[in-house]
This record gives C-alpha cells, structure tokens and sequence, in this order.
C-alpha cells in the first residue's frame, strides 16, 4: 500500500539516485565530482573575498590621503604670499626716497606679517626646505645657477632665490638655488674666450 501512496516523481528520483550510485562515468562526464566543484567554488569565493578587501584597504588609502593632502593646491597658492613679502621687503630697502625711520617700520611690520604666515604655516605642517649651506638634494633644491667659490666645496648652496617648502614631509615646491662651484684656471678661461 505504501508503494501505492508514493508519488510516481519521488521514485524516479531513487531510481535515479541509484543509477547515479552505481554509473560514475556520468560524474565524469560533468568533468568534475561534486568536491572537486565545491573546491572551485571556494577557491573563487576566498579569491573574491580577497579583492574585495584590497580593494577596500586602496579605497581607504586613498581616502585618508586626500584628507592629509586635499589643502595641497591651497598651501601651493599660499606660499605666493611669503614671496611677494620678501620681495615688498627687499624693495623697500632698495628704496632710496624713503627716509631710514620709515624703512625700518615698514620692514618691522613685514616681518610682523611674514612670521604670522610661517606660524599658521607650521601649525597646518608646512615647513621651509633649508637650503643656505647645505648640500645639493635633487630631491628639495633647484640650482638656477653656479657660483664660483674657492672656498666653498662644490655643489654647497651658496644663494637661496626662492624658498622651498614642504607639507607633512611631501614637498610642494623646491627652494630655488645657487651653488658654489669650485673656480676655473685662468688658462681655461682664456681658452674658452678664445674659441667664443
């Protein structure tokens, strides 16, 4: 009676299941067993997971770089004011027409000025590259031109034109440089006078 109450469907499916049992040549036939299947789902599921999560550790990097450096562009345009400073500082020096007394307040405001920047400069990490008796970074300096100097060793700054400055260590603009080298002999200088 059992056998009659069965449902024609779930006999198939034993039968089936037995000649699957018994037919492994059928497993072959898909290429792979059901382990070897549930391996390459694992390895695809772990190889996913791991993209995912370097993806994730990129975005974040990113993302907390553009917070430590997103003000870069501004602190560029920023050290435009330090140079118009010293340049307003040295043109008044320059300045005959004006009498000592006046000279000497106006500096003493510009120097006011100028080491506010510097400060406000130094609290957002923004430090000046030194340059002046150093030697030659490639990496900070910029040589603009050669000075000769017999006492200087070669490739020391001996000139700073413009001053570089860097941002938590990442630089945002080379210092601007003259450096010593050492004198030419006479004789050589001849020489190339008389070749030009």
């Amino acid at each position: 009676m059992d056998k009659e109450n069965e449902n024609p469907s779930e006999e198939k499916n034993r039968e089936k299941l037995a000649n699957d049992e018994n037919n492994p040549k059928e497993e072959q036939n898909d290429g792979l067993s059901q382990e070897d299947k549930l391996r390459e789902i694992e390895d695809k599921l772990t190889r996913s997971y791991a993209e995912l999560e370097n993806q994730r550790r990129r975005y974040e990097k990113e993302k907390d770089e553009a917070y430590e450096f997103g003000g870069m562009a501004l602190a560029k345009e920023s050290l435009n004011l330090t140079d118009n400073l010293e340049r307003s500082k040295l043109s008044i020096i320059n300045d005959e027409s004006l009498e000592k007394i006046n000279k000497d307040k106006i500096i003493e405001h510009l120097d006011i000025i100028y080491k506010d920047i510097l400060s406000i400069f130094k609290k957002n990490q923004i430090e000046e590259v030194l340059a002046l008796g150093e030697k030659l970074d490639p990496n900070k300096h910029q040589a603009m031109l050669e000075i000769e100097d017999a006492e200087k060793e070669q490739g020391i700054i001996v000139q700073e034109i413009q001053k570089g400055f860097t941002l938590k260590g990442r630089l945002l603009r080379p210092s601007l440089v003259g450096v010593s080298k050492k004198p030419q002999k006479n004789q050589e200088k001849q020489l190339k006078k008389e070749k030009n």
